[in-house]
């Protein structure tokens, strides 16, 4: 049985195919160890991820390539910089749709950390305005949380639920006036949406290497401002000022403790290239016009509810009246069709939304899904009982 995948969000599959390759080179001809060796295969590797370094810098227009920190997946990335910025008295205010990769490190603050925290609403009166996603009433809607110890703003660009996205540009502007850190998790946008940290007045932003960088899965960033102290949550070698019994304060040093993932690393360079060829424009123009493929045919099955539909790219959640989701996500498997069932790691999200127990059906598109896919599963749920 062929298999048809829209779970993208999570993870995106296949990779291009030069992902496969470089990984495979670095494993075989440059698998050193960087920064811990003069030796040809350290010194091979350090180069590809200095490569990688401007490469991501480039993509989001960071303000330097030595603020590209790399880590783990980008939930670490977001407990780096949410842990190393907080401190003691401080206020944090937080979207109604964040993943759990910020809510939780956040809500550990409260309770271990002193840090207070509050939930601003993105959802607007009707739907028109939902279209918009008027950026001063969001703004509007986050003033009224600011405290005089709020130090930062958090949220996400685009929901991992749907394909909603907040207005990071006049967000950003309103935190620079306010004089506030903005952090910003893209680990749904970055490959999927252009965001250029400068104009959008972004202190901190945290990308997975896997989903829409169509890397392998075991890398991510945290991209700041070189100039930005940050505490550190994890210490060890770094393979730079070994004598000194604290962890570096230069970035990217100071937040990368540890043997970095070469591999992974290789692999998100190459996907960088690929993206570098093809476009971020190409990429939204192709995920959009599925999205509306499908949205237009689930619009004609009776039963069928969809979450802001009206916000197109890449990302599409439905129930079906007195079906669960997880039977849904069961039935399309039996046919060879991959989606994401359930919570999705994203309580506040599904609470906003008023999904129902179970919560929602998650098909997600990455660039190497076609129109003929979208049709299989749309005539998959049509037949379904």
């Amino acid at each position: 049985m062929s298999i048809i995948y829209f779970d993208n969000a999570a993870t995106s599959f296949p990779k291009p195919t030069a992902v496969y390759e470089e990984v495979d080179r670095c494993i075989r001809q440059y698998g050193g160890n960087p920064g811990r060796g003069s030796h040809p295969l350290a010194l091979a590797a350090g180069e590809k991820i200095f490569e990688c370094r401007h490469r991501l810098a480039r993509l989001f227009n960071a303000p330097s390539p030595e603020g590209v920190i790399f880590t783990l997946n980008a939930t670490y990335a977001l407990n780096f910089l949410i842990k190393g910025l907080l401190r003691p008295g401080d206020h944090v205010v937080i979207s109604d749709m964040e993943h759990n990769a910020v809510l939780r490190p956040v809500v550990r603050c409260t309770g271990c950390g002193g840090i207070e925290y509050d939930v601003f609403s993105t959802m607007l009166e009707t739907e028109g305005e939902r279209r918009l996603r008027n950026a001063t009433r969001i703004c509007a809607r986050i003033a009224a949380k600011i405290k005089p110890n709020t130090r930062a703003v958090i949220c996400s660009h685009q929901s991992n639920l749907c394909s909603a996205t907040l207005p990071l540009c006049e967000i950003g502007a309103f935190c620079r006036r306010h004089h506030l850190y903005f952090i910003v998790d893209a680990s749904q946008s970055a490959g999927h949406l252009p965001i250029d940290m400068q104009a959008m007045s972004i202190d901190g932003l945290c990308v997975p290497g896997h989903k829409g960088l169509l890397g392998i899965q075991g890398c991510g960033a945290a991209i700041v401002d070189r100039d930005l102290h940050l505490g550190t949550i994890i210490e060890g070698g770094s393979g730079y000022a070994s004598l000194d019994p604290d962890m570096p304060e230069t970035l990217p040093e100071r937040g990368e403790a540890g043997t970095l993932p070469t591999p992974a690393i290789a692999g998100l360079c190459a996907g960088l290239q690929y993206l570098e060829g093809v476009t971020l424009e190409h990429i939204r123009q192709h995920e959009s016009a599925l999205f509306c493929r499908l949205r237009d045919r689930l619009d004609s099955l009776a039963g069928y509810h969809l979450y802001l539909p009206e916000f197109e790219g890449s990302t599409l959640m439905f129930h079906r009246e007195g079906v669960p989701s997880e039977h849904i996500g069961q039935y399309l498997s039996q046919r060879g069709i991959c989606v994401r069932t359930g919570y999705h790691c994203a309580a506040l999200g599904h609470r906003t939304l008023h999904t129902p127990d179970g919560g929602g059906v998650r098909v997600s598109f990455g660039p190497f899904n076609r129109a003929r896919e979208v049709d299989l599963l749309y005539q998959a749920l049509k037949e379904m009982p």
